[in-house]
């Protein structure tokens, strides 16, 4: 045998030795030979008829107590009930006033009305406190005090600013339409710029015809020329004039 086989088979054995022993998987985990032992000496006994021996019993009485459920403990109990809900007694822990029998036969208890509840609906209660002709003279009093409101004329306007309700109903072209020349250069840039300082189209149509349009477009609110600055639209106007 050469000195490298020799050196090979001393460290396969120094492993083999340092290797934990594996357990048996039959007899399970964590199982001593304690255990083994109890387990077959139960198995012996149980084989041979034995049966465990009975543990021993106590002749000493218990003492009886509240809730043992004996018939002493039961006996105090009831009279403790009883004695706690005799009418005396419901008296002090009902804030003095008697308990309240709902027996069917008894008749409806009182009721009473409580401070702030109205006995408008309440005909006997108001008849007593007033009489129909004090009602007449009630309603009649607050007649007199009302004051009727004629209506009045809506006011012209006095604002001399474009109508763009009468300017959509006057034209008649599609939006889009060219109808007026418009020139120059970069004009998407310039309408781009120019309608983005407008809160809607309504108010960008409204100040393009004060300054001058349809025929002259001079803040490029209306490059394609229909006459409509930015996106504004005339067609509800006139729908809505057609259905009037």
């Amino acid at each position: 045998m050469t000195p490298r086989a020799f050196l090979v088979l001393v460290a396969g054995a120094a492993l083999a030795a340092c290797q934990p022993a594996v357990p048996d998987s039959g007899r399970g985990v964590g199982f001593d030979d304690q255990f083994t032992a109890e387990q077959r000496a139960r198995d012996a006994a149980l084989a041979g008829g034995g049966v465990p021996a009975p543990a021993q019993v106590s002749s000493v009485p218990l003492q009886a107590t509240a809730n043992d459920g004996s018939a002493e403990a039961t006996a105090a109990e009831t009279a403790r009930v009883l004695a706690a809900t005799r009418p005396g007694a419901a008296v002090v822990s009902n804030s003095g006033g008697e308990p309240l029998n709902a027996s069917p036969s008894n008749p409806p208890p009182p009721v009473l009305n409580a401070a702030g509840i109205s006995d408008e609906n309440n005909f006997d209660a108001v008849s007593g406190q007033r009489s129909i002709n004090a009602d007449a003279a009630r309603i009649a009093a607050n007649r007199s005090q009302y004051q009727v409101v004629q209506p009045e004329a809506l006011p012209d306007r006095t604002d001399s600013g474009p109508n763009i309700v009468a300017y959509a109903i006057q034209t008649g072209h599609a939006p889009g339409t060219p109808v007026y020349r418009r020139t120059g250069f970069n004009k998407q840039a310039k309408y781009d710029r120019a309608c983005a300082e407008y809160a809607s189209p309504d108010q960008a149509q409204i100040d393009f015809l004060a300054r001058g349009g349809p025929d002259r477009d001079r803040m490029g609110v209306d490059p394609d020329g229909d006459g409509f600055a930015c996106t504004w639209d005339p067609t509800p106007f006139r729908r809505a004039a057609q259905q009037g």
